[in-house]
């Protein structure tokens, strides 16, 4: 259990909170590069901060507060006008960096008034089909390129990214990545039962776990796990599941590479990125350039119309799961187990990261600018991601999962499904 001062500590991420003043040391994804071509205006909320993220006819990016300071109309409902963004009331415009250019209506013009109305504007930057974001005070640090980042697409590969806003606190969601055992029940049992009613093949992942584990590396925590059947030379011991603190799952197997990132809007809701990489075999590569016209991008359903959670991915029950905790959930009342042991680690390793930037210490993963050419390589299973109900589709099992959603995996599994039937 936790006393609801540290619980406070540990999940509200607004201005001035300590969670807050940490995340705000972190570049933080904030839409796709496909959302802000399509639409080079976009609202968006950050760690308790309404702002608005944009692309000017040049095609920079930037990031500044919704609240104009003319009189506080939103600029998430301007537009692009050369270098900057006008507001749709009365026209002003502002830089990527919230420098007040131009008021169309002052006569005589007031460079003076121009300066006053300066607004808060962020860095921001591309990257791997993300934009980021930099909160924080001062040059920011290098945005960490971890290895999915620098991937490229081929013949046999291409990307994917999910997102959805999940009504709770990150918190709730990061610990869920420490928590091997919630798969087999979760994932396993309350799946097949579901499965069962509607009459479709078991998953395979309600195999029982008899031993689980944790090692505390130099970027986070890799969680490893046991079940019936397997031995410590199996990937989902000898590998394991990396955690990039403070917010990033590496997970995959079976052709599937990918993060989930965790990205705290205020203290009730969190965007969830589900940034994959798919590579399919080569019998099927001629069917990927069939594919990459549709978008890169989508958004991940999780609830029914009524609000009912679906339990028809493995996703969905992830979210009712962080989601039926509550909003901000109390840890005053829980009763943590031996399974918790990961849970209980990374509360250490959040506890011990507060006092570091509290007291100026060394930060986990923010690293000196200059070094954004350096590829970071996490580890990550090849096999053991096994889901069952693909049959001879190697991408079938897979809309078990988010990817049900995604315009380019429903597709490409469509196509390798009427190949097969041609073949036989």
């Amino acid at each position: 259990m936790l006393q609801s001062d540290v619980n406070e500590r540990y999940s509200r991420v607004g201005p001035g909170t300590p969670t807050g003043a940490l995340y705000r040391r972190y570049w933080l994804p904030v839409a796709t590069e496909t959302e802000i071509a399509e639409n080079p205006v976009k609202r968006v909320r950050l760690l308790g901060e309404d702002l608005v993220l944009f692309r000017t006819d040049a095609g920079e990016l930037g990031l500044v507060a919704e609240r104009c300071p003319h009189r506080g109309a939103s600029l998430g409902y301007g537009f692009p006008d050369g270098a900057g963004l006008r507001c749709p009331y009365h026209g002003w415009k502002f830089s990527p960096q919230g420098e007040c250019l131009e008021q169309p209506n002052q006569i005589p013009p007031s460079a003076q008034l121009r300066t006053r109305a300066r607004t808060t504007g962020y860095p921001v930057r591309a990257l791997g089909g993300l934009v980021f974001a930099y909160l924080g005070e001062g040059e920011p640090p290098a945005l960490p390129r971890l290895d999915l980042f620098a991937l490229q697409e081929g013949r046999t590969r291409f990307r994917d990214i999910g997102y959805a806003m999940i009504p709770c606190n990150w918190l709730q969601i990061m610990e869920n990545s420490f928590d091997p055992t919630h798969v087999e029940w979760l994932h396993g049992r309350l799946f097949n039962y579901h499965l069962e009613r509607a009459g479709e093949e078991p998953t395979v992942l309600g195999g029982h776990h008899i031993k689980i584990g944790f090692d505390l590396v130099d970027y986070g925590i890799i969680k490893r796990r046991l079940r019936e059947g397997q031995t410590e030379d199996d990937e989902d011991w000898k590998v394991g599941h990396p955690v990039y603190f403070p917010n990033v799952l590496k997970v995959g197997g079976y052709g599937l590479s990918s993060f989930q990132i965790r990205v705290p809007v205020d203290d009730t809701h969190t965007l969830h990125f589900w940034y994959c990489w798919y590579d399919v075999p080569d019998e099927f590569a001629h069917l990927v350039d069939e594919i990459r016209a549709l978008p890169d991008t989508y958004e991940v359903t999780l609830q029914d119309t009524d609000g009912t959670f679906l339990m028809d991915t493995i996703d969905s029950q992830d979210a009712m799961v962080w989601v039926t905790q509550g909003g901000l959930t109390t840890r005053a009342d829980e009763h943590l187990s031996s399974s918790d042991q990961g849970i209980a680690l990374y509360r250490n390793l959040l506890r011990s990261q507060l006092q570091e930037n509290e007291t100026g210490g060394t930060v986990m993963n923010v690293r000196a600018e200059g070094r954004e050419d350096e590829i970071i390589e996490l580890p990550q299973e090849k096999k053991e991601l096994g889901i069952g109900g693909g049959g001879r589709n190697p991408l079938a099992s897979f809309l078990r999962t988010q990817g049900v959603y995604s315009a380019r995996l429903s597709a490409l599994s469509q196509r390798i499904d009427a190949a097969l039937r041609k073949a036989g």
